[in-house]
């Protein structure tokens, strides 16, 4: 068990656990609309999210002491020239890709739009510092959210956007904020030594814990009240994220569990998801 959280440990530094939680919202989102996606749309949005990841590691990891970082931007500072080639590979190779999945199309356009917007907004917000520390966690999971159900969405006819994929779009964009602010508050003192800032920093820890508490009591709730409302369509992907906000209640609020252990349950439960492609 224990090689096996190592082993997770090294996948989390490189942001693979986070690929693949992108790629099982993909599965989520569009089983959601039933769109049917070409292979090439799911590699398109694993190497979009290493590349994101990944370049947002190498910034932190710029300038700063080894005693101010964590061990995930240890890692990066240690093999960043390795990092740097290999993300530069991937830019080049994913918009190639892109080019010959899309043309010139619509999608595409619209895709490079949403990356320009990410990659602005996470400039913002690491320019401003402090004074943006409460639009970091927000504007990471709206973005997170928007891109991996971007495609689906855009392919949807306009007639099948009802009400219950909002519903199940904006609970998505909840639960991955809650993870983000769980991983804020773990990380508050590393943060603070480090001079990077987040959410955390806006609210004595008590408080900030008990705002986690009452999301993910609202994440249930919303999970529950559509599993029993809602037509029976919507029941798988209503269990997936009761299962989800239950495993971050879970793990976050037990006191028998390390801040790695949180961590790595919090991060991998976004990989249950993939679960609907057997559906």
């Amino acid at each position: 068990m224990l090689l096996l959280e190592k082993i997770h440990l090294r996948l989390s530094w490189l942001s693979i656990d986070v690929v693949l939680g992108a790629l099982a919202g993909l599965v989520f989102f569009s089983k959601l609309l039933r769109i049917e996606l070409e292979w090439q749309v799911f590699l398109l949005l694993g190497l979009a999210v290493w590349s994101i990841y990944t370049a947002d590691h190498l910034l932190d990891s710029r300038q700063k002491t080894e005693v101010d970082l964590s061990p995930r931007h240890l890692f990066h500072l240690k093999y960043k020239n390795s990092l740097r080639i290999t993300l530069g590979l991937v830019l080049i190779s994913g918009l190639s890709l892109a080019y010959y999945t899309f043309d010139l199309s619509s999608e595409l356009v619209w895709s490079l739009i949403l990356g320009m917007l990410i990659s602005a907004s996470m400039l913002l917000i690491r320019l401003a510092g402090r004074r943006m520390a409460w639009a970091k966690e927000i504007s990471i999971a709206l973005f997170y959210v928007l891109g991996i159900a971007w495609i689906p969405l855009l392919r949807v006819k306009v007639l099948d956007l009802s009400w219950e994929i909002f519903l199940f779009l904006g609970s998505y964009i909840l639960l991955a904020l809650i993870n983000l602010l769980i991983l804020s508050h773990l990380d508050r003192r590393q943060d603070q030594l480090g001079g990077f800032f987040s959410s955390a920093f806006l609210f004595p820890p008590i408080k900030f814990i008990e705002l986690i508490r009452r999301l993910c009591f609202l994440s249930l709730l919303i999970g529950l009240a559509s599993f029993i409302l809602l037509p029976s369509f919507y029941r798988p992907f209503s269990c997936i994220l009761i299962v989800m906000s239950l495993v971050h209640y879970l793990a976050f609020f037990n006191p028998k569990l390390s801040a790695e252990k949180v961590r790595l349950r919090t991060e991998a439960v976004f990989i249950l998801p993939a679960l609907l492609y057997f559906l």
